[in-house]
């Protein structure tokens, strides 16, 4: 068995006419966190949807957990939270986990237990067409987290969060990874970099950078993650100049 969750090879994919990831290529070890950063528009949620297998590619393979993405034994390996939740808004939160859980096949005591690590034990009988929408991303994160899924591909999930429930959730997917799941989380918050123990930096559907945090400030020469990704900018705009 590969040591990686997933092989990204040459990945290309169109949409609209326009080029929105261009030959990208890593791998992403198992059992660690790993953030997918740059800035909105850069191609981090189609490169997402390429690994959970829902995106119509033009080239280039991926493999997850040693299968072909988008096949059909991954459907319970992966969790994946999307930007914009789709979750029942005339359900509690309670009920809707309850469904999801049946759709998975998944057992209902998990129900409880997601619940509980994305902070909602309060809000369980809450219709969630009446939640925050920082409440509704973290109902949607406990969709994710049912069956305790080998792969979780999050999609900007700590957006809209005050820092208290971002550090929490961030302590959670530390947790996870600790339990031997894989992540991978994307963001704009270039302050959330650190929290990774390695870094996808994408820009304009490229992958700029994909290392550690510390060996990403090493090669840079700047302590600051932010300035660290300014830098490999620069270096690769004047490069191609």
């Amino acid at each position: 068995m590969t040591n990686s969750a997933i092989i990204v090879d040459s990945l290309r994919v169109r949409r609209g006419g326009r080029a929105v990831v261009r030959d990208v290529s890593f791998e992403v070890p198992r059992g660690v966190v790993t953030g997918l950063l740059g800035p909105s528009g850069c191609g981090k949620t189609t490169l997402m949807r390429s690994i959970v297998g829902v995106q119509l590619v033009e080239g280039g393979t991926v493999t997850v957990l040693g299968h072909a993405a988008g096949s059909p034994p991954l459907r319970r390996l992966i969790g994946y939270a999307t930007q914009n939740p789709a979750i029942y808004a005339d359900l509690t939160i309670t009920e809707a986990l309850r469904y999801f859980a049946s759709v998975l096949r998944a057992p209902l005591s998990d129900v409880d237990r997601v619940i509980g690590e994305v902070g909602l034990g309060d809000h369980a009988g809450k219709l969630v067409g009446s939640l925050s929408g920082g409440q509704h991303n973290r109902a949607n994160l406990a969709v994710a987290l049912l069956g305790k899924p080998e792969l979780l591909v999050l999609d900007e999930p700590t957006v809209g969060l005050d820092p208290v429930l971002r550090d929490e959730l961030w302590a959670l997917f530390r947790r996870l990874a600790d339990s031997g799941a894989t992540l991978l989380v994307s963001s704009h918050v270039m302050d959330e970099a650190a929290r990774c123990d390695r870094l996808l930096l994408m820009r304009e559907g490229a992958l700029l950078a994909d290392e550690t945090p510390a060996r990403l400030r090493e090669r840079t020469g700047a302590t600051d993650l932010e300035q660290a990704f300014l830098r490999l900018v620069r270096t690769t705009e004047a490069s191609t100049s």
